[in-house]
């Protein structure tokens, strides 16, 4: 699978979730909350590590993808090698 290749969406267990759970706003309450149900929701996904690659790679600045926030993506690309 490319990183152009989104079939792995289809296999998503995220499909049909709400926005607001992989995209939880920060300034609410619940943030905290809506984070850890969105990583549970991840975690038994068939398809977290080409959902996260892709993340990584693109770099998707915004979210949950994959199991990990944008700060865990920002860590992941600096500590990839230069290409």
């Amino acid at each position: 699978m490319g990183h152009d290749d989104h079939s792995w969406q289809k296999q998503a267990a995220c499909r049909g979730a709400g926005h607001e759970l992989f995209f939880p706003d920060t300034h609410r309450a619940d943030h905290e909350a809506k984070l850890a149900e969105a990583r549970a929701i991840c975690a038994g996904c068939p398809v977290r590590e080409p959902c996260r690659s892709w993340a990584v790679a693109h770099p998707e600045e915004l979210g949950v993808w994959g199991g990990l926030t944008e700060d865990e993506r920002s860590r992941l690309r600096q500590r990839r090698p230069a290409a």
